[in-house]
């Protein structure tokens, strides 16, 4: 192994440099002759090592060792006249902890340790107690420095490795993986709330219930269940549980705050009292009982967000490398059929490097279409149905085929997740109607009462078409759907073309409830 930063060496430096310093100011006040000629050879040592250290090709265990026994050879030999010149032996388990860790630690204080007590038993005179307390007291130290300069190893390797993050990265996901197989509820975020709202349901009668989980400074709904009452009287209560932090009882309404990880609330049956309920002291009990379910969705809202983020990644980075490659070369391959077109030997060959110029073009738009497609994604700042109304506006540029959509938004948003699965399958959808149904125009209706939301993306196209064996887009549509606990469906459309139809939530089409959706239609 060899050296290879100079910021250890520049610590080890200052580290020997203040010890030497500490020790011969000390000598000098004591006139301490043997002691003075003892930092002498220390300090010889110390600079042969420290120049090696400053070399990229020096040993680190050959230099940490060599230290190690010259400083213990010259403590046995000195400590019978000076017990102070003993101190040293703090200074190598430091720089050999700075260089390799706990393991340079422990081989720096066994060199010391065996130089010092072999030299002693060599010699035939031993050690006195005051140097077994001298040697005890400074190895104890040794060792301190030694682990406070283990820690210093690792944060400064952390630091200044580009690979660290992903070395500690692969860590955790080997971590992931073997936790993974222990999770008897599973990381399915919508079974895990409707086994909370489902808990709720056993242990109090209620009218409406709704399990909210957070996103960003606001609440999302994840699971409801509305039986007699409007999911709508949850929403204030539960923003006040999840402001203050504690369990809220306003009348027949109640929200149960379940740590950081969601909350629930509902409405009690108006067929019952709450005061003979004793629903506080009932929420309570429930809110302890919770507690491990709590743990369970929280982790699950975890690993979601970090596979979302993962995947947003992954598509970026196959945009660049579309975008400088493929595109790339395929532009490079236009410019020459450009100048072979210019001097054709034939009108025949003219009428064929015509067509290639064609496909050339053909391809190139594709391509970027598809960079344009793996890019586009939904922003924290605006809605599934602004980003749904955007990449309509482009895909209505690229191909010149209408794309009209109409916006139903509630100001309550659905999941990250939900909404990015919604925006692909729709993604999709309008895609296959440009490409292969030949559609002369697209209608896109987007339809959202967090957690509920209905999508339709139809056309007057040819309709369904024998599947080639190379496609997989519906595949990929019924997955995506199925991510979200989401149902699809494609039917013809009287007169021809599809109707692509995207659902989450209980019910196939959201209610109408008392608050007025944002309605927008949007002609690209």
């Amino acid at each position: 192994m060899t050296f290879p930063d100079l910021p250890f060496a520049r610590l080890t430096l200052a580290a020997r440099g203040f010890v030497l310093l500490f020790l011969f100011v000390t000598a000098l006040v004591d006139r301490d002759e043997e002691m003075l000629l003892a930092l002498i050879a220390i300090g010889c040592a110390w600079v042969v090592v420290q120049l090696a250290e400053f070399r990229p090709r020096t040993s680190i265990v050959f230099a940490t060792t060599f230290d190690a026994v010259v400083v213990g050879l010259v403590c046995g030999v000195a400590s019978a006249e000076s017990l102070t010149v003993l101190a040293a032996l703090a200074v190598p388990p430091f720089t050999a902890g700075l260089h390799r860790g706990a393991v340079g630690v422990a081989l720096a204080m066994s060199a010391e340790l065996v130089a010092l007590v072999g030299f002693a038993v060599v010699s035939g005179d031993g050690l006195s107690d005051p140097q077994w307390l001298g040697v005890f007291t400074w190895s104890v130290t040794g060792l301190g420095l030694g682990l406070i300069a283990t820690f210093l190893h690792s944060a400064i390797e952390r630091s200044t490795d580009p690979l660290a993050p992903y070395h500690y990265a692969q860590t955790l996901l080997r971590q992931l993986i073997d936790l993974s197989g222990g999770l008897s509820s599973g990381l399915d975020p919508n079974a895990l709330g409707g086994a909370i709202i489902s808990t709720v349901r056993d242990e109090l009668p209620i009218a409406a219930l709704v399990l909210y989980v957070p996103r960003g400074d606001s609440l999302t709904p994840l699971v409801e269940k509305n039986l007699e009452g409007e999911t709508a009287d949850c929403e204030d209560v539960a923003a006040e549980a999840w402001a203050r932090g504690e369990n809220v009882v306003d009348g027949r309404s109640f929200a149960i705050p379940l740590d950081d990880a969601a909350v629930v609330a509902g409405v009690l049956s108006d067929r019952l009292d709450p005061g003979r309920l004793d629903l506080g002291d009932r929420i309570r009990k429930l809110q302890r009982r919770l507690a491990p379910s709590a743990v369970h969705l929280d982790t699950a809202l975890l690993f979601a967000s970090f596979r979302d983020a993962a995947t947003a990644e992954e598509r970026r980075r196959l945009a660049r490398e579309m975008h400088d490659g493929v595109a790339q070369d395929i532009a490079s391959l236009g410019y020459l059929v450009d100048a072979l077109a210019a001097q054709p030997s034939s009108a025949q060959q003219a009428e064929r490097i015509a067509l290639l110029r064609d496909r050339v073009s053909h391809v190139v738009g594709e391509v970027r279409q598809s960079v344009l497609t793996l890019r586009t994604s939904i922003g924290e700042s605006e809605s599934l149905g602004a980003a749904i109304g955007a990449i309509a506006r482009n895909l209505s540029e690229v191909s010149g085929v209408p794309i009209q959509v109409t916006l139903e938004e509630h100001t309550t948003r659905l999941r990250p997740e939900v909404e990015a699965e919604l925006f692909r399958i729709t993604q999709e959808a309008m895609n296959n109607a440009i490409k292969h149904a030949q559609a002369s125009v697209i209608d896109v209706h987007c339809r959202v009462h967090a957690p509920r939301a209905i999508i339709t993306v139809s056309d007057d196209g040819r309709g369904m078409q024998q599947a080639r064996s190379d496609s997989h887009g519906l595949e990929i549509m019924r997955e995506r759907a199925m991510l979200i606990g989401g149902r699809l469906s494609i039917d013809p459309v009287h007169g021809g073309g599809l109707m692509v139809t995207v659902a989450v939530g209980t019910d196939p089409e959201p209610p109408i409830s008392s608050e007025q959706p944002s309605e927008e239609k949007v002609k690209a």
